[in-house]
């Protein structure tokens, strides 16, 4: 398995109301020293890894389709000529349908990039509004249509629900307005109110009215047999593909892949550290005009902390995690070290062991973080 390579792109026409990721709303000044910035990161670290390659490729954000064209052609063509991206890496891009063209699809099409994933949430109105989305259902749809038209055979959605207002039948009504194009692959997400986000401000001051956590099951039960009827596999608690497009990005991340991450904010995975950047985009560009890579903290794991990052990342996927792999790994007896807390797990019917892989069952998927918290040693 090759490397990742994650690049952030912080910028946002503006916030959304629920998000709590590393982003800035766009100020034109920001960017140009953000698009020097970047190009002196991967210029530093290109050296580093003129031996490894790299599988995949993400371009995250914020939102990367706010960039220009010839910005968006500048970023991914540094790419290339600073790391060895093998022939068939799967390469992604984030992108807002407010902020898409066609000549930008153009661009990225013939620049490589290979699979789209592309931020819709809801086919509603009201809730686009709610969220803060700056886009409508027709604009995604739109940019849906043409880049298929330009060539994308792989674009991902990006859906949300448990929304405040919404009902099950407006989350039918959106799953079966996106099924209807045919895309490739879905993400599926119950809405988490985070701190220091709009929604958490309003809820902290009882101004936001959430669904109840039997409504909320109700809809991940409906996605689940949903998009299995319409030919998605569940891959993964969240994320549904037609056969052989699951993303191969985030299946690195779950499996505990080697990854490295630029830009502000950006976390790295190499070499049993984990390391992230600093996440102030002035001091992100500072350090980078000095010719300093811009990291601010870093983390150097131990054996048991691999182990529990196997487990707890691993657990979310329906494969599940094999014990025999972590047993060699880690020169363990994975049984021996969690005798107690498999048994218990398995009683409750909380997950389940076949052979030597270890996975969720339905019923585990519903509470995972309960069930993560257990292989967790105090």
């Amino acid at each position: 398995m090759g490397k990742g390579l994650y690049v952030h792109v912080p910028f946002c026409i503006k916030k959304c109301n629920y998000c709590d990721f590393n982003s800035f709303k766009l100020d034109y000044e920001d960017k140009k020293r953000y698009i020097r910035s970047i190009i002196t990161e991967m210029n530093l670290y290109s050296k580093q890894f003129d031996k490894d390659c790299f599988s995949t490729v993400f371009i995250g954000g914020g939102t990367p389709s706010i960039l220009e064209n010839e910005e968006l052609k500048l970023l991914i063509d540094n790419i290339h000529s600073n790391f060895d991206i093998v022939d068939d890496a799967e390469i992604s891009i984030e992108a807002n349908p407010g902020t898409l063209t066609e000549e930008k699809l153009n661009t990225l099409f013939l620049s490589g990039v290979n699979r789209l994933s592309i931020g819709l949430q809801s086919s509603d109105r009201k809730h686009l509004e709610s969220l803060g989305r700056i886009h409508s259902y027709e604009e995604f749809k739109e940019n849906f249509e043409i880049a298929r038209k330009i060539g994308f055979e792989n674009i991902n959605v990006d859906l949300m629900f448990s929304l405040p207002s919404q009902t099950f039948e407006h989350w039918k009504q959106t799953l079966k307005d996106v099924v209807k194009l045919n895309p490739s692959h879905i993400s599926a997400y119950s809405l988490i109110i985070e701190n220091e986000t709009v929604f958490g401000r309003l809820y902290d001051e009882g101004k936001l009215e959430l669904l109840d956590e039997e409504l909320d099951l109700k809809m991940y039960y409906y996605t689940r047999d949903y998009l299995k009827e319409k030919g998605y596999n569940q891959y993964e608690i969240s994320n549904y593909a037609k056969d052989k497009k699951e993303c191969k990005h985030n299946i690195l991340y779950w499996r505990c892949g080697q990854y490295l991450g630029l830009g502000p904010g950006a976390h790295s995975y190499l070499n049993k550290e984990r390391f992230s950047n600093y996440k102030d985009i002035k001091t992100y560009c500072e350090k980078l005009r000095n010719f300093e890579l811009p990291i601010e903290n870093i983390e150097k794991l131990d054996k048991q902390d691999m182990i529990e990052e196997k487990i707890f990342m691993g657990l979310r996927m329906n494969e599940g995690i094999d014990l025999k792999k972590i047993n060699e790994e880690f020169k363990v007896d994975f049984m021996k070290m969690y005798k107690n807390e498999v048994e218990s797990l398995k009683n409750t019917n909380l997950i389940e062991l076949v052979d030597s892989r270890l996975s969720l069952t339905n019923k585990g998927i519903d509470i995972s973080n309960k069930v993560f918290v257990e292989f967790l040693k105090k």
